[in-house]
């Protein structure tokens, strides 16, 4: 259903005319979710690329823009490479990259989870802290091969795991520029960051702010 991209891009782009009208100068990130192959990420890139044309030209303004995409099945994390040619960044989706890389389902986590974390299968509940031996080699794999190909490669993640100290620290060791969280999260999101900053930099960003 391309035509839902083509109203999300219009939303995006009328907004940002009619603010750039107003002498303002909005700069959005579209991003592209669900993408596993480069071939999918270009059908959608190009909508959007035509949808921001088209309204610029209708109001007659030109605005900045930049568009990725989520890096949230595996599949993405293999493909990373291919998809960073055309993508300017990507954002790790890691709530439904650990529903895909364990094949676990969120809904139904509490039933058992506890369980495993009791058996010791899982170090932690790994949708509070990144299982960073399975789904953090995913997330390595994909920073490694985007910015291969693209150096300047934004990267960041948007999930709740954006608030867990933990995975905040890993997202910094594997070379991510940001994590987002949820609002009532951030203070302990900037504890980890400031740990995390004792070695280099990383931003944190409220989720909806990205």
């Amino acid at each position: 259903y391309p035509e839902i991209t083509e109203m999300q891009a219009q939303a995006i782009f009328e907004a940002a005319c009619e603010l750039r009208k107003e002498g303002k100068n909005p700069f959005p990130e579209v991003m592209i979710p669900l993408v596993g192959t480069l071939a999918e990420y270009e059908m959608q890139k190009d909508v959007v690329e035509r949808v921001a044309k088209e309204t610029m030209k209708k109001y007659g303004v030109k605005v900045r823009y930049m568009i990725g995409t989520m890096i949230e099945i595996p599949r993405a994390c293999l493909a990373a490479g291919e998809i960073a040619s055309q993508a300017e960044f990507f954002s790790f989706g890691t709530n439904d990259l650990t529903q895909t890389v364990l094949a676990l389902s969120r809904d139904d986590a509490g039933r058992f989870l506890p369980g495993y974390v009791d058996r010791k299968i899982y170090k932690e509940d790994p949708f509070v802290s990144i299982d960073q031996e399975g789904v953090g080699e995913m997330m390595r794999m994909g920073v490694e091969r985007g910015r291969k190909v693209r150096k300047d490669l934004e990267l960041g993640i948007c999930g709740e795991h954006g608030g867990d100290p933990a995975s905040v620290i890993f997202c910094h060791d594997i070379g991510l520029d940001y994590v987002s969280c949820s609002p009532y999260r951030i203070p302990v999101a900037k504890l980890a960051a400031a740990h995390a900053n004792l070695k280099g930099k990383v931003k944190i960003v409220e989720k909806g702010e990205k």
